[in-house]
């Protein structure tokens, strides 16, 4: 991941290296890796964000209708 610093603009770059590690969810799973998960748990929490990212999908896909 590259950042540039245009014209010594330091908080800039910042923001905008923030704004590109939320959007890949770095602080998601540095909050999630903080403290030992056990498997049971973590194969739950995995089974409902595949859920949640199906019903999106399908939300997403349906066609409106008048």
């Amino acid at each position: 991941m590259d950042i540039l610093v245009r014209g010594n603009d330091i908080e800039k770059a910042l923001r905008d290296l923030k704004r590109s590690l939320q959007k890949d969810g770095f602080f998601k799973e540095m909050r999630t890796r903080k403290y030992y998960e056990k498997p049971s748990v973590k194969k739950k929490r995995k089974q409902l964000e595949a859920e949640r990212r199906r019903r999106k999908a399908m939300r997403n896909r349906r066609p409106e209708r008048d």
